[in-house]
């Protein structure tokens, strides 16, 4: 059972990115329809084709390779400085964007001449482009919605959940106590799991990240603390002591490897699930898309990190980048372990609504072949227009995209050995939970 519930898991997931990628696709049709750009196919997938049917002049078909898809519109690229589709050359540079150009234009039929990409104004470009990763957020934005406030945000409460027998810093075993470990706080004053703190040192407590606070600036006092237990309030007293504990930022998560100094009482708390508000819901994810945002200006410094993993025998660490490999086997094993069919749902929006987040912020890098490297192109062809405009000169025409092909080769050359490195490192030596 194990066994199905680990594919279960895997199917699962596969289907949500098949249907985020078509998603994302969609945006991209869609406005290219509006604008009446010629797209002769609509593919998700990548490789071989397994199934395919042209409706009107658009061929749509699933390819086998589930890690991406495209449209494709007919004139991408302008002619050639000379007029033409193709100018050769000696060059190996000129060649690649010839290359590309004579691609763009295979398709072209009599009649399409005003049916091309690189003829629509600007900021219709930059609409076609956006939409796709556009497409992707609104997806995040809904999944999100769906797990803050229908499902709920499992958080700690401020209700005990564990009581530390004694003082241990931060990282050190807690599964028993040293022999000159000094009784804890919480011990020592009585608390019990299942008491709900109410009060701490006289302020009303309403959330954990409160109480968090209110203990880690009290170290050395004696303070009263209001619990209810079993339906009746007790007032105990107990006096903190300094330890050494884990860092958090202002949001409240943990920061890797930085503890601090604080007041400590020693207990775990325990998790409730809490319904967050629309506007709860989006203070949350931009929460998300700022550490999204961080996430992606660090990945360059986690190469070596990921290297390490592959060729070492250490645990993976839980922030190092992960594929969609990966994230597959995450869903697997989440699936596969005896949790509440509403956990394991929960996680697997969750998973989407993060790997949808991250297609958007990826895909709005200006570099080509990404769409921000062609929505970057049609901004820029805006810009020297517009100064043409405003000095008097001859209009310059389009922005040649195809001249920067031979950067987006190896652009897509490092995307291409990056994707390989983490799908190594997910087979290898995978993220698992804890």
């Amino acid at each position: 059972m194990t066994t199905v519930m680990w594919v279960l898991g895997i199917l699962l997931f596969v289907l949500g990115l098949l249907f985020s990628i078509a998603w994302h696709e969609l945006g991209h049709l869609s406005t290219a329809k509006l604008f009446g750009i010629r797209v002769p196919q609509y593919m998700v997938g990548f490789g071989r084709t397994i199934w395919s049917r042209k409706k009107g002049e658009t061929e749509y078909g699933l390819k086998a390779i589930p890690l991406g898809g495209y449209i494709r519109m007919i004139g991408m690229f302008p002619p050639g400085a000379d007029g033409r589709i193709t100018q050769r050359s000696t060059s190996p540079w000129r060649t690649m964007i010839e290359d590309a150009r004579e691609a763009s234009y295979e398709e072209v039929r009599p009649g399409d001449e005003d049916r091309m990409f690189y003829t629509r104004k600007p900021w219709k470009r930059v609409i076609v482009m956006f939409a796709g990763p556009f497409m992707n957020l609104i997806l995040s934005f809904g999944l999100y919605l769906v797990l803050f406030m229908v499902i709920g945000l499992q958080i700690a409460v401020p209700t005990i959940g564990s009581v530390s027998q004694c003082v241990v810093a931060a990282g050190k075993p807690t599964d028993s106590c040293p022999a000159d470990a000094p009784a804890s706080p919480a011990a020592a004053a009585g608390l019990r799991a299942g008491d709900t703190i109410l009060s701490f040192g006289g302020d009303q407590i309403s959330s954990y990240a409160q109480l968090q606070a209110d203990i880690r600036k009290s170290p050395g006092q004696t303070v009263p603390i209001v619990v209810e237990r079993g339906g009746q309030q007790l007032t105990l007293s107990a006096t903190l002591t300094s330890n050494t504990v884990t860092k958090v930022d202002k949001d409240g998560y943990p920061v890797k490897g930085e503890t601090v100094t604080a007041g400590f009482l020693g207990f775990a708390p325990a998790v409730g699930v809490d319904h967050l508000s629309l506007g709860e819901s989006i203070d949350e994810m931009a929460v998300n898309a700022k550490h999204g945002v961080s996430a992606l200006i660090a990945l360059p410094g986690k190469i070596p990190g990921l290297w390490h993993a592959i060729v070492s025998d250490d645990p993976r660490p839980a922030d190092s980048p992960m594929g969609m490999v990966g994230a597959a086997r995450l869903g697997g094993e989440v699936f596969s372990q005896d949790r509440p069919l509403s956990q394991q749902l929960t996680f697997m929006v969750g998973l989407l609504a993060m790997i949808n987040l991250s297609l958007f912020l990826f895909n709005m890098l200006p570099l080509l072949p990404l769409d921000g490297g062609h929505i970057a192109g049609a901004v820029w062809e805006s810009v020297r227009r517009r100064f043409a405009a405003l000095f008097r000169r001859p209009d310059p025409g389009p922005f040649d995209v195809a001249g920067l092909m031979p950067a987006a080769y190896v652009v897509a050359a490092v995307f291409i050995c990056f994707t390989g490195l983490v799908m190594v490192a997910d087979v290898v030596n995978p993220i698992r939970l804890n």
